[in-house]
């Protein structure tokens, strides 16, 4: 192995570890769900993205067992090769009708999914505008294409509509935006974004991986939250949040979009399409979704409670009401000192802090799911409450 990289790689390793601290992978033991293992621990899970509580639903366990059974664990090969089995195009069809468009094509991730949409769709002629907190795969599947690349400061619509005047000449123009954003828990300003690209003929791409399953009447994400149904030109999201925790990703939208992706999506070609397990759970949380809406009516109460908790404990609570419910423990280490304090009284959350977020924005990111009791919920406010005070005493 060279010598002069891994000296530099291990005096980079010493510096992180010295100032952020080193990220470990944390192992956890049981299956998703409201609590979660931890070693010899069973936690409050506040840090997972099951937001409807289905990950471990036992008809989507089931049916990833069935499909095990008739199918095996993996397709050996890429979709258009020998990969491509029927339950794909179910789950692709069952994609398309909860989000309200003609078409989608699946991938291994929405990671994938983000990598593969931009360089298939545009070239040098064209213009792509991304608010500055959009998600990492969304940034880096914006500088794969050559299109011309500018960034808007968050949800400032009026920098937006500046720099798409300014691009007038190009040939397309796509404005760029996740539907929830994952670190405040904000929803995009989807009406006015979908005024300016009417306005200005451009083209609207939302990421609504926290969105689909969550907002709107039968969980098509942010467009159905606001009455935008038809004014979201691509929509790319997850399979491994809401929709049952697995694996996967899709872009879905008009059927002219999803058959060039499926020629051109670098992505999309060259790589395994999913398991045949995880697509046949997926195809039966989508169902679930759009059979039981009691699942978003109890994920919005028990999120409302528990913000309402938290705020009436002191703490600083960003506004909102989507179920990732950002706290604000500002300074140094302290966010990450109350989130050992909270694993200490049986629940597990995260801190965010410095480069996840800017020095001074630190804070807890609890995730609520529709599947916590009130007794957890209860349990978990109890242990912020005495996390606060034993940080006021420090």
């Amino acid at each position: 192995m060279n010598t002069s990289l891994l000296d530099r790689l291990r005096a980079e390793l010493d510096e992180r570890g010295a100032t952020t601290g080193l990220r470990r992978d944390l192992v956890v033991s049981g299956p998703q769900g409201p609590t979660v293992g931890v070693g010899d621990e069973t936690l409050v899970n506040l840090a997972s993205n099951d937001y409807l509580g289905v990950a471990s639903d036992p008809e989507v366990v089931e049916s990833a067992q069935r499909a095990l059974r008739d199918m095996g664990l993996g397709v050996t090969a890429g979709r258009v090769l020998c990969g491509t089995r029927a339950i794909h195009g179910e789950l692709e069809a069952a994609i398309a009708e909860l989000v309200g468009a003609e078409d989608a094509a699946l991938y291994s991730s929405c990671f994938d999914a983000n990598l593969g949409v931009f360089n298939a769709l545009l070239d040098g002629s064209d213009a792509v505008f991304s608010d500055a907190l959009n998600h990492a795969s969304l940034i880096d599947g914006i500088r794969l294409t050559q299109a011309h690349r500018r960034v808007f400061a968050h949800a400032d619509v009026d920098q937006l509509e500046r720099q798409l005047v300014e691009c007038v000449d190009a040939r397309h123009r796509l404005i760029v935006t996740d539907g929830v954003f994952s670190m405040d828990g904000d929803v995009a300003p989807l009406p006015q974004l979908a005024e300016l690209a009417w306005r200005y003929d451009a083209a609207l791409v939302v990421d609504d991986s926290h969105a689909t399953g969550v907002l709107g009447a039968t969980g098509a994400g942010t467009a159905e939250h606001f009455g935008l149904d038809g004014r979201v030109d691509v929509l790319t999201g997850t399979l491994g949040k809401a929709l049952g925790g697995g694996a996967g990703g899709f872009v879905a939208g008009d059927r002219a979009v999803v058959e060039t992706l499926r020629q051109a999506s670098r992505s999309y070609i060259f790589t395994n399409a999913m398991a045949p397990p995880l697509a046949a759970a997926a195809l039966t949380a989508i169902r679930i979704v759009r059979e039981r809406p009691g699942l978003r009516e109890r994920l919005a109460a028990n999120t409302a409670w528990l913000r309402g908790a938290l705020r009436d404990l002191g703490y600083e609570v960003l506004p909102g009401g989507h179920p990732i419910i950002p706290v604000m423990v500002r300074g140094g280490t302290r966010a990450r000192d109350v989130a050992e304090a909270l694993r200490a009284e049986g629940v597990l959350v995260f801190a965010l802090s410095h480069p996840v977020v800017p020095a001074g924005e630190e804070r807890i990111r609890v995730q609520v799911s529709a599947a916590h009791t009130a007794d957890q919920l209860e349990l978990a406010a109890a242990a912020f409450g005495r996390a606060r005070d034993a940080l006021a005493a420090a």
